[in-house]
């Protein structure tokens, strides 16, 4: 595998999740794979779990980890072609690029969407510009539109903790104070869109998402009405993507958030978020701090994730 920046290149859900589920038997079976190679994380936006997790499924396998924030200890980066350079900007992500690249082996890569022109972020112009121009293999630790890092632990998780061969899956949208990217949401939807779940995405009128990313997930305004039957109830904010009001907060209605009375009509549902989370905005204190909560085993599927992508890109090189 040379890049990973969607779920189709992870190949076959089945056989993902076997390999997962084995590197989670045995995190250090592979270590040799990783011997005197280098891993470069390069983070444009801040981190927490994908940093932590990523550097170690990379140690996991042997490997050596280099970090690099962008925006503290670095020069700033340009990142469009034609752009006369007399800002503060001091150097060309065209030059920068193939410079980390010649120090490393694998490159992962973090830049979120800037939300103010959507063309632009829907193309992926920053971590495309590493898939063409490093010469090595890539992956997202989250870019302008897609987690699959975050959506592969999703289905991770989900299949752990399933009792049904068909569990019914919610997506839905809750509200958060700042205008966060479609990424995430974006990313759990084409993941839930390959499995055979029930899949089911709740949100308020003028939130709808990219239909590509919609898929053929059944799209339903009525918040509990979604919730009835469910297995797994998957929160997440997301701010709008349709013109003319891209990457804005247009509703910050707190009848969307997950509390006790809307999991009281779920079929016992287990609750999903990637974190960080807004208390008492995206979910209230007794439904994450439930016994049905996943945030925890959730996040720490990250690493098994990460080091399942990462094993297979060692096996490339």
């Amino acid at each position: 595998m040379r890049k990973f920046t969607t779920v189709a290149d992870i190949g076959p859900l089945d056989i993902a999740l076997a390999e997962a589920a084995e590197i989670k038997k045995d995190r250090f079976a592979f270590t040799e794979l990783g011997r005197n190679k280098t891993l470069l994380m390069i983070f444009f936006n801040s981190s927490l779990r994908t940093r932590l997790s990523t550097q170690k499924a990379a140690m996991n396998l042997g490997m050596n980890v280099m970090v690099l924030d962008v925006n503290q200890g670095a020069w700033k980066l340009e990142t469009e072609r034609g752009v006369v350079m007399d800002g503060d900007k001091a150097e060309h992500l065209l030059e920068a690029i193939p410079v980390m690249a010649s120090y490393c082996d694998i490159i992962g890569v973090r830049a979120f969407a800037g939300l103010t022109d959507k063309k632009e972020d829907y193309e992926e112009r920053v971590i495309e510009q590493f898939i063409k121009y490093s010469g090595k293999p890539v992956f997202s630790m989250e870019a302008a539109t897609r987690h699959p890092l975050q959506s592969f632990a999703d289905l991770i998780t989900i299949e752990e903790f399933k009792t049904k061969p068909r569990p019914k899956v919610v997506m839905t949208w809750a509200p958060h104070p700042r205008a966060l990217p479609q990424a995430v949401p974006n990313s759990f939807a084409e993941w839930m869109n390959v499995t055979d779940y029930d899949f089911v995405i709740t949100h308020p009128k003028g939130y709808e998402l990219d239909p590509k990313f919609v898929g053929r997930a059944v799209v339903e305004y009525d918040q509990r009405r979604a919730f009835e039957g469910a297995d797994f109830i998957y929160a997440k904010n997301w701010s709008a993507y349709a013109d003319p009001n891209y990457g804005k907060v247009i509703s910050t209605d707190r009848d969307w958030t997950v509390d006790t009375e809307k999991m009281a009509l779920t079929d016992n549902a287990f609750f999903m978020h990637c974190l960080p989370v807004r208390r008492n905005m995206i979910v209230t204190d007794d439904v994450i701090e439930s016994d049905r909560s996943l945030v925890i085993p959730e996040a720490a599927n990250r690493e098994i994730s990460a080091q399942t992508v990462i094993k297979r890109m060692l096996e490339t090189l």
